[in-house]
């Protein structure tokens, strides 16, 4: 731990950078899935799916927070049966936080990735349809080395946004300093207490250091595949 740092002040960092993590890997093979029905097909309910997909960037967080707690809540039909079936709690546990962030961070990752496949040329996919490859064959050996670099700022981008999620996570998990609170809602907590001010400013620092990092190597990672592609 940095002597710089308090043992509140790191816990907090860690665990933001720990739900950011898990939120942005477990809501990865989704976020190409909805991406890639959005982007290549046209069926009935399109819009319906795009709507709920996006709904998140819409609604208050606060309700997406309250949404999440009465469906993953304790006594909520998705919580009590993940609790009974699987002993797996999300309401005030680290768990929680991570799903409330893959849940605010997905429309911007699926975004990424959808603008990634409309940008690849179909007759590619169906080239290779042609030659006797099913359509999952096609996608991981033709679409999915092309959109690489929209995958990774997608998510990256989920990444950072999950690293800032609060109105949700406060809602569903509350704020249990070394248990859910994150780095947004230790600001907040710091700046709630007299002579708390110094603690949340190298908190802010700290998510701004975060978030630039992470956009500077969203765009390296994305070039760098890039250039990797067009010689191959």
């Amino acid at each position: 731990m940095p002597d710089w740092l308090t043992s509140d002040e790191w816990r907090a960092v860690n665990l933001s950078l720990l739900v950011s993590f898990w939120a942005s890997v477990l809501s990865l093979p989704c976020g190409i899935a909805a991406a890639y029905v959005l982007a290549r097909f046209d069926f009935w309910g399109k819009q319906l799916l795009n709507g709920i997909v996006h709904l998140p960037l819409i609604l208050p967080p606060v309700v997406t927070g309250y949404l999440l707690l009465l469906t993953f809540g304790r006594r909520g039909p998705v919580g009590a049966f993940l609790e009974q079936s699987f002993g797996l709690v999300f309401a005030f546990r680290w768990t929680g936080a991570a799903l409330a962030a893959a849940v605010m961070a997905f429309p911007l990752m699926v975004r990424a990735i959808r603008l990634a496949i409309e940008a690849v040329d179909p007759k590619l996919e169906q080239a290779a349809g042609t030659l006797g490859a099913s359509r999952p064959w096609v996608f991981l050996t033709v679409t999915l080395p092309l959109i690489l670099p929209g995958v990774i700022a997608g998510f990256i981008l989920a990444f950072a946004k999950a690293m800032g999620e609060f109105g949700a996570t406060i809602t569903f998990v509350a704020s249990i300093p070394g248990q859910t609170q994150t780095l947004p809602s230790a600001i907040y907590a710091f700046l709630q207490v007299p002579g708390g001010d110094a603690q949340a400013m190298r908190l802010v620092l700290i998510s701004i250091a975060i978030a630039m990092l992470a956009l500077l190597l969203s765009e390296w990672l994305g070039r760098r595949v890039a250039r990797r592609i067009a010689g191959t």
